[in-house]
């Protein structure tokens, strides 16, 4: 009875300037609480789920099978490479051990041959 009302202010909407902050922020909060609840529900269901259990470490077992197979392909490749490149290297080597073989004979006959002859001059 005392007291005096104040004149009640309306106002329709808010300013459009804050408008354009807040659509954006709640449309982010909303869809980030949404995004972690489903995660969290997937993962319930993961959880909850052994056959999904079962599913998701055959898939994860495939997964590292495929790597290792492309890695073990990847070495075969270049041991086979190796193989034949060196094949060649490998026989041209010994051609060469075997012409100094039979020059070092030669040479060994003529070092024995030359050792007598010097002897026999003593």
């Amino acid at each position: 009875q005392g007291l005096k009302r104040l004149p009640h202010r309306r106002r329709s909407t808010p300013p459009l300037s804050a408008m354009k902050i807040a659509a954006p922020l709640l449309l982010l909060l909303g869809s980030g609480a949404n995004g972690v609840a489903v995660h969290q529900e997937q993962r319930a269901s993961v959880a909850a789920n052994p056959i999904r259990k079962v599913v998701t470490m055959l898939q994860g077992m495939q997964k590292k099978v495929t790597e290792e197979g492309k890695r073990e392909l990847d070495l075969y490749n270049k041991f086979m490479c190796y193989c034949k490149t060196s094949g060649g290297d490998l026989d041209k080597s010994i051609a060469e051990a075997e012409a100094k073989i039979e020059s070092m004979e030669a040479a060994t006959k003529e070092g024995r041959e030359r050792k007598a002859q010097l002897d026999a001059e003593v």
